[in-house]
Order: structure tokens, then sequence, then C-alpha cells
């Protein structure tokens, strides 16, 4: 835990320029993928020939997503402050901040009890937690390689056992300048949200100062798209807003 959370630690930025998107139902499209600390999280994807489809992000305030194929088309958004008791809390099983997890940058909270390491087979270990949401107690398992420390998967089970999301990556990769590891491919997957997509990362480039712009932390406009609140009373709540 303590070799897992000294890598990601160290990772204050990064900028994948020429990643790639892809998933069931529709095609593969190019993709910029950036994170700065603490909060500041960008994934950008279009086609060449429909231009933008997807605008998922986070700055030090507040997250937003916006799908070209919702219908009707909206930029959603809410506070960070909001999140946990925001009504529509149960259409975004996954929290935002655990995309940011996902795509390797994983740190242990040495406040939280665990349980394992349990040894699997093929030289990983299994490390279990509970972490307390305002739905309940969540199980949060990490599978990490034994050797290299390197985070293979992560799956979160809600309070009543079942499967809110699950990452795997593979592909690691250590950045030739700082010697840091992520990974390179990343497959999300979540029942609830009716949600899987693989991220390929492609050459990641870690602590490059001045690889982002402010305007990569605001949210996006689009012509004739509104923006709605997802903590506005009035929001009816549906199904999940990622399926739609």
């Amino acid at each position: 835990m303590r070799a897992v959370n000294a890598n990601s630690q160290q990772i204050q930025s990064f900028t994948a320029m020429r990643a790639t998107l892809s998933g069931p139902g529709f095609p593969t499209l190019r993709a910029v993928v950036a994170f700065e600390r603490p909060m500041r999280f960008r994934l950008q994807a279009e086609t060449a020939f429909t231009g933008p489809e997807l605008d998922l992000g986070s700055n030090d305030q507040l997250f937003w997503f916006w799908v070209r194929r919702n219908q009707p088309p909206a930029i959603y958004y809410c506070r960070h402050d909001q999140f946990a008791t925001c009504p529509a809390r149960q259409l975004i099983p996954i929290e935002p901040q655990w995309l940011v997890e996902a795509l390797g940058i994983v740190q242990f909270d040495p406040r939280l009890p665990y349980q394992g390491p349990i040894t699997l087979p093929g030289d990983r270990l299994e490390i279990r937690s509970m972490v307390e949401t305002p739905q309940g107690a969540q199980t949060h398992v990490t599978v990490i390689d034994a050797i290299h420390a390197v985070v293979l998967q992560q799956s979160i089970y809600d309070a009543r056992g079942q499967l809110v999301a699950t990452a795997q990556a593979g592909l690691h990769r250590r950045d030739p300048l700082t010697g840091l590891v992520m990974p390179t491919a990343v497959t999300i997957h979540s029942p609830l949200a009716q949600l899987t997509m693989q991220i390929n990362l492609g050459i990641v480039e870690i602590n490059r100062p001045d690889s982002t712009t402010p305007a990569y932390w605001t949210p996006p406009t689009y012509a004739g798209t509104p923006t709605i609140d997802l903590c506005d009373p009035r929001l009816q709540v549906g199904q999940p807003l990622a399926g739609r």
C-alpha cells in the first residue's frame, strides 16, 4: 500500500493527447485526457466526421458531463460539495473522483480499516476496505501486482453487495522523465450506469509543466444546449444518465 501511494502521490498532473475511447454501440473516438491536482480532470472525445461526442470534466468547484447522443442533449453539472446529498446522485453511481483512480492514480487512506492482503493466483494481492457513504457502506476491492506494486483492478460494491463499477488496468508504462508508472489501457464497466468503455491513453506525459491551459478546467458551452444542475429539485429522477 505504501508503494502504491508513493507512486500516486508524486503524480501531480498528466496529459494523454492521443488517447482513444471505445465501447459497445459507438465507434472508436479520438480523445484527450488530462488531470491536475487536486480535482481537475478532463476527458474529451470526438470523431473526424461528427465532431465532439463526449465531454466529461471536473475543476476544484464542480464536475460536468455532456454526451452528444443524449436526448435531449444537455450539459449536466454538480458542485462537489453538494454531490453527497444530491437527489440525482442515484443517476450517477460512479463518484467523479473515482474515474481518476480508475486511470491509475490510487491512494490508500491510512485512516480506513482494511482487510488483507489476500494472496491471489498470478502474483496478485487483494485489499478490501469499507467506505461510508450517504447510501450506506460501500466495499472497495483493489487487486495489486505483488511484484511491481501496480494496481490491476478496482471494484466498488454497494451496501447490498451489488457491483457498482469495476476498472481493469493494463499495459503499465514507466514515464522516462519522472520514473512514475501509469497504465495505458483501462476498461471501465458499470452495470448500474449501463456503461462500458475502454480508454487507451497511448503515451502519457506525467508532471509536464504548462501541458494544459485554464480552458481545460472550464465547463464547455455548446450551441442550443442547456445546462442542467443535477441538484436542482425540479430535475426528474429517472434512468441512469450515462445510459441515455
